[in-house]
């Protein structure tokens, strides 16, 4: 396939703000696409090479994409930099200049999607001596043989900002659309950019099966390529499978120990809510590996959790679903979060670290055991194979605290207990509840005594003056839009930062993570490639026409970054509008 077909899609699809236009430019495109390119289609769509669970990354940043652009084009770096600043996009900049260039110069061959895809692909395994200079002469064999308009994507592509807005919704009913169209019969009406499916409920069923095979896979690009191939019966087949990570069931937050008990039912699973980090544990063919909820491989991060696992779970093959909490080796009094974020990202002293900071493993949940998809299995069953399996170790592993009650005063009292124990609360969990991959449903929910906090992405920020002169502040935070794809603005953050180290999160720390993420400055205001996550605090949130969420948050406060939170984890909007009718109907 051409890249230039490629790239009049995304063009089309940046063209409109319309969801379900968007849904029909991809779908149409879908229904003629080779079975052998769907794949790469779709991660290009995503602007990926690798589906989540893949950690290879290109590792390209700003500066090497303006060694390529230079020597594809024969411009000085300084000349590119000041027209970075003009359109505040590199992509862009790469557009205009590659339209500047004579034509003679430029399309020495058609560019072609897979040439596209496996130059990008090379990029992830190319390390040590030389590394830089082998991306950037990829980059450039492809600016030199693209149009202009094909230099913007490949270089958005390159650094891993497309921004063309499309979201998981998008991308879900796109494939139901192109692969289901004959027997739902969407209807779409290009005037009117509205549906009228014939049957309503059966199209809500096919969005439901594609959902739910991407909840297990974590690749569109798979799913697109099995409702292709093997229509609703490859759907169905969709298995959890030991060794590959899967979304996280998620839990909204109750109103209170009744309003708990009235969403699951009595009698109800009540369990410690632990201040840690969420940690899915696989075991398959002898070899156990641990992901967070973002999907991260952090097995060398955690060796003695390896190590846990291996001496007091039993079975060959499993996935269970837990939390790690850290703990003081001297008191033995668990810590907050904070205190152990940093060993997820942590690649040197891990030994070190694990003595300083040590971790307990709380097992809440299994999701396959010896090879049986436990997904189906009532939660009361799948609590008593986790009892059955994990030998308790204190401070090591041990299945979540857990009490199993219908009386309120009973359940006040062991909230109040993990609130002594210096947990977050507790959690309400339906005896009978399935596990449902990747949703907010109604077969637990979490009782915590605070607002609910929010985790927004930093997408802007301003250059401080006086004592704060070198560091970014007033930071612009971002809710997201599944559906769209894209960040939506939600307010300004510049209260919880410290200006001293040793007093917590520091306006030098946030400077030097938010650096690197730099892709637009104008005087003392930067915008930032949406990638750095923090959790915020909020008296409130009220509507607003300033942002372009509607929304902004009264006296926001930041509280930590949220290592093991991806970009499009952060708070979505649907989100944000419950927050806020919640509120209202107080």
């Amino acid at each position: 396939m051409q890249y230039k077909r490629l790239v009049d899609l995304y063009q089309k699809i940046e063209g409109t703000t319309k969801r379900l236009e968007k849904t029909y430019f991809v779908s149409e495109f879908l229904k003629t696409t080779d079975v052998d390119d769907i794949r790469k289609i779709i991660l290009l769509l995503q602007g990926k090479v690798f589906p989540p669970y893949d950690p290879r990354t290109l590792g390209v940043a700003s500066r090497m994409v303006i060694k390529a652009i230079s020597k594809s084009f024969g411009i000085t770096p300084l000349k590119i930099e000041n027209e970075w600043k003009r359109t505040g996009d590199l992509g862009d900049t790469a557009e205009y200049l590659a339209g500047k260039k004579r034509q003679s110069t430029l399309f020495s061959q058609q560019l072609t999607v897979n040439k596209v895809f496996n130059n990008l692909v090379k990029m992830a395994s190319m390390e040590g001596s030389g590394a830089v200079d082998r991306k950037v002469g990829l980059v450039s064999e492809l600016l030199t043989s693209a149009s202009p308009v094909e230099a913007r994507y490949i270089i958005r592509t390159v650094l891993e900002d497309l921004r063309v807005g499309i979201g998981e919704g998008v991308l879900r009913d796109s494939i139901v659309w192109a692969f289901f169209d004959d027997t739902i019969n969407v209807n779409y009406d290009d005037e009117k950019k509205a549906i009228n499916p014939e049957n309503r409920e059966t199209l809500n069923m096919y969005v439901e099966k594609v959902q739910e095979a991407y909840n297990v896979l974590n690749d569109f690009s798979q799913v697109a390529e099995l409702a292709k191939t093997s229509g609703l019966t490859g759907l169905k087949s969709v298995s959890v499978e030991a060794g590959k990570p899967l979304k996280v069931m998620l839990y909204p937050k109750a109103q209170g120990i009744a309003g708990a008990f009235d969403t699951v039912g009595r009698p109800a699973a009540i369990e410690y809510k632990y201040d840690g980090f969420r940690l899915q544990i696989h075991k398959k063919a002898g070899k156990i590996t641990l992901f967070t909820r973002r999907l991260e491989d952090v097995t060398p991060q955690f060796p003695e959790v390896v190590d846990y696992v291996s001496e007091h779970v039993k079975g060959k093959e499993f996935i269970l679903d837990a939390e790690a909490v850290g703990y003081d080796p001297n008191t033995k009094k668990y810590l907050a979060f904070q205190k152990i974020s940093q060993r997820i990202k942590r690649k040197y002293n891990i030994a070190e670290m694990a003595k300083d900071f040590p971790v307990e493993v709380n097992i809440f949940d299994i999701i396959d055991h010896e090879g049986m998809n436990l997904l189906k299995e009532p939660f009361k069953e799948r609590r008593k194979i986790i009892e059955n399996i994990v030998k308790p170790s204190l401070f090591k592993i041990r299945p979540a605290q857990q009490i199993v009650t219908a009386d309120d005063k009973e359940a006040e009292d062991f909230y109040k207990e993990s609130l002594a124990a210096g947990e977050e609360g507790v959690m309400f969990k339906n005896l009978e509840g399935i596990y449902k991959p990747g949703s907010r449903v109604g077969y637990g929910v979490k009782v915590k005594p605070v607002m609910e906090s929010l985790d927004l992405v930093i997408v802007g920020a301003e250059w401080g003056e006086g004592k704060r002169s070198g560091w970014f502040t007033s930071f612009t935070l971002a809710c997201y839009d599944k559906d769209k794809g894209e960040f939506l603005e939600i307010g300004k953050v510049g209260t919880g930062i410290k200006e001293l180290e040793g007093s917590g999160l520091t306006f030098e720390q946030l400077t030097e993570m938010l650096k690197p993420l730099v892709k637009q400055e104008k005087g003392r205001s930067v915008r930032f490639t949406p990638q750095l996550v923090i959790e915020i605090n909020y008296e409130e949130i009220q509507k607003s026409p300033t942002y372009s969420s509607g929304y902004a948050l009264r006296f926001p406060r930041v509280i930590r970054v949220r290592e093991d939170r991806a970009p499009d984890e952060c708070s979505d909007i649907e989100l944000i509008e419950s927050f806020y009718s919640t509120q209202r109907s107080r």
